[in-house]
């Protein structure tokens, strides 16, 4: 399919659905044929506007969207689609991790949705879904419905207030919608592993992997290869990439000196910071400001 990567491979690439610069945006699903086994190295949230959809995920197990539910797969899950029929529309969102960074800060109680934005922006190396029977939830279509407007009508200067839209969103899904499927089984080394996220996530400016596993009464070592096994990653490269991601945010959503947003996410040397944020984003803070105020 034309979508997928050079070569064939059946990783769908978000660089051919995204427009340079865009953290979201929406595709109609499609219908009439079987969209075979696939993984995408983006966040993708399926909206069931009416009928229904059957995903096949990881090869085994069988999830069917009605009118109203949500379907959320991180960038490792296999994903496979039945064929759908004429009445069955669904709108698929293709989403950047870092776009949840502003929407991670709004999500104070622990949940295995807050888990999962948590393992999307850490690149986590699992196969996570969340499917919500959010039907009749009318603070939830509302909400989908205000993105749909927005980026369909590719309205101007709407990425905060999408952000700040996906927070709203989550919320009300924690809070009312129950979830059908959760991440994988609960099994002490992967909660380990996501204690360690979540550490780094909260306390990104300063965290320390040795402060982390005196908390733990666990060794740095057992730590780091238990980090890596599981993400791909040690610690220094997850903690840096919260980093460069809160900078991202602060210069997407504020008019903060690049100065004061380097202090504020953790950097006291400023060449280190500009050398680290142009080989994360390929250009220098005050050309991605730029960047994204053209998009917006």
């Amino acid at each position: 399919m034309k979508i997928y990567n050079e070569g064939g491979t059946s990783v769908i690439d978000a660089g051919r659905l995204l427009e340079k610069g865009r953290l979201i945006d929406i595709r109609v699903n499609t219908r009439f044929v079987h969209f075979p086994r696939h993984t995408h190295n983006y966040v993708e949230m399926v909206y069931m506007v009416q009928g229904s959809t059957t995903h096949i995920i990881n090869d085994t197990e069988k999830v069917v969207l009605q009118a109203g539910d949500l379907l959320l797969l991180n960038q490792y899950v296999a994903q496979e689609l039945l064929p759908a029929g004429s009445d069955d529309i669904a709108v698929n969102f293709i989403i950047l991790p870092e776009f949840f960074t502003g929407t991670l800060s709004m999500m104070q109680e622990e949940s295995a949705l807050k888990d999962f934005i948590t393992m999307s922006l850490s690149d986590m190396n699992m196969p996570g879904y969340l499917h919500f029977e959010s039907h009749g939830l009318l603070p939830v279509q509302n909400l989908i419905e205000n993105m749909i407007w927005t980026l369909a009508g590719r309205k101007k200067g709407v990425d905060a207030i999408n952000m700040d839209t996906m927070g709203l969103l989550f919320l009300n899904l924690m809070r009312f919608a129950p979830t059908a499927q959760t991440l994988n089984p609960a099994v002490a080394e992967q909660n380990l592993v996501y204690e360690m996220v979540r550490y780094i996530d909260v306390h990104y400016r300063n965290a320390q992997l040795g402060i982390f596993a005196g908390k733990q009464a666990e060794s740095i070592s057992y730590l780091s290869r238990l980090l890596k096994k599981n993400t791909g990653h040690n610690f220094k490269e997850l903690l840096k990439t919260r980093k460069l991601r809160e900078a991202a945010r602060f210069l997407n959503t504020t008019e903060l000196p690049v100065d004061v947003i380097m202090d504020k996410v953790g950097y006291d040397n400023s060449s280190f910071f500009y050398r680290q944020f142009r080989k994360q984003y390929g250009m220098s803070p005050s050309e991605y400001r730029m960047g994204r105020k053209r998009e917006g």
